[in-house]
């Protein structure tokens, strides 16, 4: 299949590019490079360096015309949502609206969506939660992301094309940037590697559905089948706090470090999991790789890296 995927020079974005080259896929890639690096590209994707914001973008479904949208590009960070939702709202609303739009307008038959599994649903009334669950998000980021699912469902409802939203948990692993306030695990093994102090934000008994990389990516090859749609969980179904999650990385970097704790962070849940029954009773899908694993795997990475 002919395929675009959006924010394919990011962390997610390229593990899910090169995947799908190694499936035998024609791969193109939009990315502004804001967030995501050139060298994350598989050499045999074409790459467009573009913003998904820009009414332009449709030059490039014009030219690709792919079967298959995949749309990874984001404003991912909670705490940037809550100090500006209008750009959370530029990137995450209109942004997705932007390509959404162009990919029906050049023929495209399905959209995979990147949506969240935690700030959708706010703080969970069930442990772990279903897709069912009430969707009460409590921050712009979340308002966002369900905002794209709804012009997704509007897209299958009008158009006939088939939509899937991935409700992701929170992935970890190699490529994931630390230098920003989204994705924990990055931040703290790049510091602990540093030799510098990392700061839990509040008691750090918030808790989240850890998930390595690839576990995710074979999740959304599942979808890609022609027919397959609706809205999945994709975790592991485990409820890890962040002092556990710190203490683990502690172990595997051989850092010092002291386990400080600062202010807690607006719009931030006390708990998150999910429940992964949909994926695993209609795909047969289930994470490979242990949380451990997981973190030792990164680790490594960031170790290779340095």
């Amino acid at each position: 299949m002919k395929i675009v995927v959006t924010g394919g020079a990011g962390f997610i974005g390229s593990h899910v590019v090169d995947r799908l080259i190694q499936e035998g896929h024609r791969v193109a890639v939009i990315d502004n490079l804001s967030t995501g690096k050139r060298k994350n590209v598989h050499r045999n994707a074409r790459l467009y360096k573009m913003d998904i914001q820009r009414p332009s973008i449709h030059r490039v479904f014009r030219s690709e015309r792919p079967t298959v949208l995949v749309h990874l590009a984001a404003q991912i960070d909670v705490r940037r949502s809550t100090e500006d939702p209008a750009y959370d709202a530029s990137v995450n609303i209109l942004g997705t609206l932007n390509v959404l739009a162009r990919a029906v307008e050049y023929g495209a038959r399905k959209v995979v969506f990147a949506s969240s599994g935690g700030a959708i649903y706010g703080e969970q009334q069930m442990f772990p939660a279903p897709e069912t669950h009430p969707t009460e998000p409590l921050s712009p980021y979340g308002i966002s992301k369900l905002a794209g699912e709804k012009y997704l469902a509007y897209y299958a409802h009008v158009v006939g094309i088939d939509t899937v939203s991935l409700r992701l948990g929170n992935v970890y692993g190699p490529r994931q940037a630390s230098d920003g306030e989204a994705g924990v695990v990055a931040i703290f093994t790049e510091k602990m590697l540093q030799g510098e102090q990392p700061v839990i934000n509040g008691t750090g008994k918030q808790t989240r559905d850890f998930i390595y990389v690839d576990d995710v990516v074979e999740a959304l090859l599942t979808t890609l089948e022609p027919g397959v749609q609706g809205i999945f969980n994709v975790g592991t179904g485990c409820e890890t706090s962040i002092n556990e999650c710190f203490q683990e990385l502690k172990r595997l970097t051989g850092s010092s470090c002291k386990e400080l704790h600062g202010p807690a962070k607006k719009g931030e849940q006390l708990r998150s999991v999910l429940d992964i029954t949909r994926m695993r009773e209609q795909f047969g899908w289930e994470p490979q790789i242990s949380f451990h694993e997981g973190l030792r795997r990164t680790v490594e990475y960031f170790r290779s890296t340095r």
